[in-house]
């Protein structure tokens, strides 16, 4: 996770937090996919590397997702990019899809930013970590 990355999770965590739930974050260095089958509500976040790529730190972690189900979860992805590459935060689209295709509900607007995020996108994340929390207490 870059600085920009880790600066929109903690964020993510603060409104979660405010919404009274219990969070865990990890750095995907310390994360096995197979975790995520443990919560109710899943928010990855990933910088994108080159050409809307995913980065390499992030490829064993999002390989190992392969193998579960995660139906009845509610999720949303964010990360940062830079706009000057054809593909603006691709990796955060290539998480999508793949939380979709694992049978996650995307419950929440996908948060993309260019470089470290402003104050305008850390108040949207915040938001997001709130209203996640919202959700799941309503499906649990």
């Amino acid at each position: 996770m870059t600085g920009n990355t880790e600066e929109m999770a903690e964020a993510i965590v603060e409104g979660a937090k405010e919404a009274g739930a219990e969070v865990v974050s990890k750095e995907v260095f310390d994360a096995r996919a197979d975790e995520l089958n443990d919560y109710d509500g899943i928010i990855i976040g990933a910088y994108t590397w080159g050409d809307g790529e995913l980065p390499d730190e992030f490829i064993d972690f999002f390989e190992a997702m392969d193998s579960l189900d995660l139906s009845g979860k509610k999720a949303a992805v964010f990360g940062s990019g830079d706009t000057s590459y054809p593909i603006f935060c691709g990796a955060v689209d290539t998480i999508e899809v793949k939380l979709k295709e694992l049978g996650a509900e995307i419950a929440g607007d996908c948060i993309k930013f260019e470089y470290n995020p402003s104050e305008d996108e850390k108040e949207q994340g915040r938001g997001l970590g709130r209203q996640i929390v919202g959700l799941t207490a309503v499906a649990g």
